[in-house]
């Protein structure tokens, strides 16, 4: 105990004696901490923001289609509903919800124009668990399943040149795989967040949908859970359950997706990697020279007989008190800019781009208590190995050299 506070006693005097240089030091690591803190923590939120994105546009946590569907979707690929079989598998599972839907490619023909599309029929009141729910609306949304009215993307309307209230014409196939043309009224305009998602799709009742196509089929079940990430267990519950179905999480159903969100986990360990290896050269040099300059000061202490021990640990502790400071006022600045940031970053200016990866404009932060744990402890583990080689070049000169330098 003594020689902990003998170590700690001559580490803090010496840091005050160089304050100048330990300073400009400080200030470097509260920099690099408090940078590598709030970007993680934007990555993060851009991570976040794709996975929320994903189950919300209609994919949910956990999807099941009848085997071959993805390679065709078609009502010829479609399976018969059992609503007491999806309430028994997700039995016991923290779930938000489930919805049963159609999704069906077509071509949509106004009085001017056409267009393909992804015609969905819907019930609405299973849509809670997705974007439908809340979409903001121009006319009105779908009253029920049984609902024969369709609600159209307004980038969709302006492409199409038509408006709320008029009549459209779909093509698509039914259940026997022939071409089938059906007329809609629009109900209602949707705006989304994405102009891709407000060209590409469009609603109507579900069991309106199946009686005019001529079937009691459904494509595709999506199941919502609370929580923002699906457990390995709850998909298998679920897959174990609907053997004869294909079921996939929201990785397997949107892999693009699935591919970057699991670059972002590399991105931001490359990038800490990046910004503490520069640290820990300045902290090196920085040492080296501060050793340098000591020379004579760790002479005397060896002709006196302290430990080489000793002064290592004094070497040691320097860097690490000092990364410590730093460590507590990057965190502290870091916190500061997320609480300025929370409302978001607008990132509408790069629309099309932060549409392709699956995000909002609106790009809002999100800290994580285990990257910033990951931060501090790699940063005070660096401190202590970049500390050690000056300490033990402090140690090995002969003393009657170094009290003669």
């Amino acid at each position: 105990m003594n020689n902990f506070k003998l170590v700690l006693n001559l580490s803090l005097r010496n840091l005050w004696r160089q304050r100048r240089r330990n300073s400009i030091l400080l200030v470097a690591i509260t920099v690099a901490i408090g940078g590598v803190i709030v970007l993680n923590s934007l990555i993060r939120g851009m991570q976040v923001q794709m996975v929320d994105s994903v189950v919300e546009n209609l994919s949910g946590h956990i999807k099941m289609h009848a085997p071959n569907y993805r390679d065709d979707p078609s009502m010829e690929r479609g399976f018969v509903l059992d609503p007491r079989g999806v309430e028994r598998a997700i039995e016991g599972l923290p779930v938000l919800g489930w919805a049963a839907r159609i999704s069906i490619p077509a071509v949509i023909m106004s009085e001017r124009e056409t267009r393909g599309a992804t015609l969905i029929g819907v019930d609405p009141d299973q849509e809670h668990i997705s974007i439908i729910s809340r979409f903001e609306l121009e006319g009105e949304s779908l009253k029920s399943a049984s609902d024969s009215r369709i609600l159209v993307g307004r980038a969709l309307v302006e492409e199409l040149r038509t408006k709320l209230g008029r009549r459209i014409v779909i093509t698509t196939l039914d259940s026997n795989g022939m071409s089938k043309e059906i007329g809609f009224r629009i109900a209602g305009v949707y705006d989304a967040e994405s102009e891709s998602f407000e060209k590409s799709l469009v609603f109507s009742g579900r069991n309106a949908l199946q009686e005019l196509l001529g079937s009691s089929k459904v494509t595709e079940v999506s199941i919502r859970l609370k929580t923002r990430y699906a457990q390995k267990e709850d998909f298998e519950q679920v897959r174990d359950s609907f053997l004869e179905l294909d079921v996939l999480d929201w990785q397997q159903a949107n892999p693009i997706v699935a591919f970057m969100y699991n670059t972002v986990n590399l991105v931001i360990y490359i990038w800490l990697g990046i910004v503490l290896g520069a640290l820990v050269f300045g902290l090196v040099n920085t040492l080296i020279t501060a050793v340098l300059e000591r020379i004579r000061e760790f002479g005397l202490f060896r002709a006196v007989g302290m430990r080489p021990r000793i002064i290592i640990a004094q070497v040691v502790s320097e860097s690490v008190c000092l990364m410590l400071l730093g460590i507590v006022f990057g965190v502290t600045g870091s916190l500061l800019i997320f609480a300025w940031l929370h409302n978001g970053i607008d990132l509408s200016a790069f629309a099309s781009g932060v549409e392709m990866m699956g995000m909002s404009s609106q790009m809002k932060p999100a800290l994580v208590a285990h990257d910033v744990l990951v931060v501090v402890l790699v940063s005070v583990v660096l401190a202590v190995v970049a500390s050690f080689y000056p300490a033990r070049r402090a140690v090995r000169m002969n003393p009657l050299d170094a009290l003669r330098h």
